[in-house]
């Protein structure tokens, strides 16, 4: 079994003008993260339009994904949805498709009761063999998944093997990790928070920003591990602006945007989402010439 730790790219899904997947600007993207050494490939995630890819589109983007990848990183792709049957069919798909573990991101629109929460997550790690790893993003899914919930189902299920914490909240991260056994995996979702996570004791982290700067991300990761922890730090700080510049569009757009404009064939996001324009295109640009990634 592959160990699941490090910088962790929750892949932009490239879209053609007419909004449909294109696979050929996958498989470029997949080889050019891969090649800037990340360490896994998280497709379908919240930065991949989770929330606009029909169950077709998720199962196919998870073959492309495996199947570019060719073993070199793991793979771990989001099988989250609203529902627990839909989710386990997913994650059994992932399994079949030889995903090394799957992320689930907590139920959205509906707001489950934390027992309600411990069950859905039991179910769907019961139903396969490979790590399963929860994902709490409240700020976009209005459910919070605690961490004395996270343990119960550790306890529950043991292949229940880890968390990516995007509250945004240290101490919220801190508790993930109080309260699991060793072995458990707690990555850091926030970007800002990479070397602090660390600090505390994360795995590694989920990082979309990755996307755009990835040798910048796994440096602070690498720096981290040999040590160098000014360098990591400053790393982290270069890396602050690009994070902060989501803010300039509706999200997802910026990291999509950042790539196409780096060259990268990202394509549009999804409609209602619009591309930038006007002084926030500006803005972004300037974001980039800053980073020198133009």
């Amino acid at each position: 079994m592959r160990e699941i730790k490090g910088i962790v790219v929750p892949l932009v899904t490239p879209f053609n003008r007419d909004e449909t997947v294109n696979e050929a600007a996958l498989r470029q993207i997949v080889d050019y993260l891969v090649a800037a050494g990340v360490h896994g490939l998280f497709p379908s995630g919240s930065q991949g339009e989770l929330f606009a890819l029909d169950k077709d589109e998720k199962k196919r983007t998870m073959d492309v994904v495996i199947e570019q990848n060719n073993g070199r990183a793991f793979v771990m792709p989001s099988t989250g949805a609203v529902t627990t049957r839909e989710s386990i069919e997913l994650t059994r798909y992932a399994e079949r498709a030889g995903a090394d573990a799957v992320s689930v991101i907590t139920p959205y629109f509906i707001k489950p009761s934390q027992d309600e929460l411990v069950e859905h997550f039991c179910r769907i790690a019961d139903s396969v063999s490979i790590p399963v790893l929860g994902y709490s993003n409240p700020d976009r899914t209005g459910v919070t998944l605690t961490p004395e919930t996270v343990a119960r189902i550790n306890q529950q299920a043991p292949n229940f093997g880890g968390i990516k914490d995007s509250s945004g909240d240290l101490s919220n991260t801190m508790r993930y990790i109080a309260l699991c056994p060793p072995g458990f995996v707690t990555f850091m979702g926030r970007d800002t928070l990479i070397y602090a996570g660390l600090t505390y004791g994360c795995a590694g982290a989920v990082a979309a920003t990755a996307n755009v700067a990835p040798e910048l991300v796994v440096g602070i990761y690498e720096a981290y591990q040999a040590g160098d922890l000014p360098l990591a730090l400053e790393r982290q700080r270069q890396l602050e602006p690009l994070r902060q510049a989501f803010a300039l569009g509706s999200f997802p757009v910026v990291v999509k945007d950042a790539m196409e404009l780096l060259g990268l064939p990202a394509g549009p996001c999804r409609a209602p989402i619009r591309s930038l324009t006007g002084a926030a295109r500006e803005r972004l640009i300037a974001i980039l010439k800053q980073m020198g990634k133009l």
